[in-house]
Formats: C-alpha cells, sequence, structure tokens
C-alpha cells in the first residue's frame, strides 16, 4: 500500500486543478469560470473539461444564454441576476472566460458529445478551445490533480 502511495504523490500535483463542466446554467458556468480564474491566480495549472450542455454553452455567441440553475422564472430570475451582478460591479462571463484564457487555463471540448449533441469545431469558440479530446483526457488530467470538481 505504501508504494501505491507513493506513486500516486509523485503523479500527483498539489498545483493542479481539472473541472468538469458538465451543467449550461448561466450560474454553473460562472461559478466554473470564478474558480477556474481563482485557482489560476493562486498559480496553479487548471483544465476545464466541457461536456454535454457545458459544450453547448462553448457555442458561439451562447456563453451566458443558459438558463439560471433555480428561479429562472422565465429569464426574469436571470435577469435580476445580471443586474445585481452590474450593480456590483462583477465582471461578465465573456470576460472572465478570456481571463481564463489569457491566465493559462485549459478548455478541453469533449469530442464524444459534440458528436452526439451534432456540434462541430466550426459551431465552437476557437479563441476558447485548447484542445478537442475524449474522456481518456480528462482522465489523464484528473489523475494528476489535487482537486476536481464536476459542474
Amino acid at each position: 500500500m505504501e508504494d501505491q502511495d507513493t506513486a500516486l504523490n509523485e503523479n500527483t500535483s498539489a498545483e493542479k486543478v481539472t473541472l468538469v463542466v458538465h451543467s449550461g446554467d448561466f450560474d454553473k458556468i460562472y461559478s466554473a469560470f470564478i474558480i477556474g480564474n481563482g485557482a489560476l491566480a493562486m498559480g496553479m495549472e487548471v483544465s476545464m473539461y466541457f461536456t454535454f450542455w457545458g459544450l453547448l454553452r462553448l457555442k458561439k455567441g451562447q456563453l451566458d444564454k443558459g438558463p439560471l440553475s433555480k428561479m429562472h422564472m422565465l429569464g426574469l430570475g436571470k435577469w435580476m441576476i445580471k443586474r445585481r451582478m452590474n450593480q456590483s460591479r462583477v465582471v461578465s462571463l465573456e470576460r472572465l472566460a478570456q481571463d481564463f484564457k489569457a491566465l493559462g487555463g485549459k478548455i478541453l471540448a469533449c469530442d464524444m458529445t459534440m458528436d452526439i449533441m451534432g456540434v462541430g469545431p466550426e459551431d465552437l469558440r476557437q479563441d476558447l478551445i485548447a484542445e478537442y479530446c475524449s474522456v481518456g483526457t480528462y482522465i489523464e488530467e484528473a489523475r494528476h490533480s489535487i482537486v476536481t470538481l464536476f459542474i
């Protein structure tokens, strides 16, 4: 058991975070980018693996189009949240995504989800995506991370 623990510690970086972004909900996408940027600002490596409804937010013009996960109320809840965010001078989701990329964060797009959802590379934000990949790439990223989250 000790050899296994030693091998795990040698392969795990205390400076790496991997997120699975499964939800396309506005507030959950926001949370993913806030956590990702926070970790990057602390000097950590961050990979975000976008799949299913999360991947759909990477389509051109769709980053902030998702509903709220709770209290959406036909769009009124989201409008109220965005208004409060503006009043509090919270940066936009677009800015968070651009900062994430500029700080060295990696956005991975699930190619299986692309096939299932009928999404091609030409439909997605090439300025944000670092790589099109399978779940094996996510597992490789996660196995060397000290923090992994499913959002």
